[in-house]
């Protein structure tokens, strides 16, 4: 397996999606969109979202959508740049934490707002204190909104099935893939697609091969586990204390693939001081693509199609 990592100009790069031409795409901390063209040599910048973008999906009309944590659902028109909300507020409130996404063929887009209590600046005290206040919503083409499930453990990633038959959001606290079924005797049904994930889950993604792709941010760590099951009083206190003395991801590059059964087909663990925090993945055409929350730059695996586990 081979790692390349390619810079952007801006730091937390925390998803990927790949066009149709090869190039790739991220979102920055500073509110930058950029494009990284098909042979990795230029990186332009085509829009500032005036937030922190986040998760990225493409529209049917080709223009992308952006999961903005500070603006909500944003569409960015990709030749001029322009950016446009489409979604702010739900039930009258502001989302405080628009995360990811995924887009039907008719324009409906499925999405997480992770929490509604804290902002992604404390990702951390949402975590930790595992308030149970994300959730999975719909937007209808018509501008019609849902709240589809709620009582989520920080709502992260979500995939939608190929055929449109179900829907599946990552819950990073409980470290679980939830699946909502949209279509068959199970409609409207929910049932865990994969429970006791070996990391914690942090954006999905349907790949070309079909699989449900997860990013798995950092190993379990076992001071969180006992953290997230104490008294709120302790969680509360975990979060106050200083941030180099507070749980943190470990440095790892781990990616896992399932299927529509939620069986594991591929795991991908890689160990390098080069890349690390792995918040969003993409598997295109044999080469798996990565973003990082922490880092200045996008990765990329080749050989996907053989060899991995």
């Amino acid at each position: 397996m081979t790692l390349t990592v390619i810079p952007v100009p801006a730091h937390g790069a925390e998803d990927v999606l790949v066009g149709s031409d090869g190039a790739v795409w991220t979102g920055t901390e500073d509110g930058s969109i950029w494009r990284i063209e098909p042979d990795a040599q230029v990186v332009r910048r085509v829009a500032r979202t005036g937030g922190r973008p986040l998760g990225l999906e493409w529209l049917p009309d080709g223009a992308l959508l952006v999961c903005d944590a500070h603006r909500g659902l944003l569409r960015v028109e990709v030749s001029t740049g322009a950016v446009e909300e489409l979604l702010r507020e739900v039930e009258g409130r502001p989302m405080v934490f628009c995360n990811n996404a995924a887009v039907a063929a008719d324009g409906g887009i499925w999405f997480s707002d992770s929490s509604t209590r804290y902002s992604i600046e404390r990702w951390k005290d949402d975590f930790l204190q595992n308030t149970r206040t994300g959730r999975l919503l719909h937007r209808a083409p018509d501008g019609t909104v849902r709240v589809v499930l709620d009582g989520l453990a920080f709502a992260n990633g979500v995939a939608l099935a190929a055929d449109e038959s179900w829907v599946v959001v990552a819950e990073t606290g409980a470290r679980t893939l939830v699946r909502h079924w949209l279509r068959g005797p199970r409609a409207g049904s929910r049932e865990q697609l994969v429970e006791g994930l070996t990391g914690y889950p942090d954006n999905i993604a349907l790949g070309s091969d079909g699989l449900v792709w997860v990013s798995l941010a950092s190993p379990v760590d076992p001071v969180v586990a006992r953290l997230q099951a104490a008294p709120m009083f302790v969680r509360r206190l975990a979060t106050k204390i200083p941030e180099r003395l507070q749980p943190a991801p470990k440095q790892t590059v781990r990616a896992q693939a399932f299927d529509g059964e939620g069986r594991l087909v591929h795991d991908v663990d890689v160990t390098t001081s080069e890349f690390h925090m792995v918040t969003g993945v993409r598997e295109h055409q044999g080469r798996l693509w990565l973003g990082s929350l922490h880092e200045g730059a996008v990765a990329v695996l080749d050989g996907v199609g053989s060899g991995y586990s």
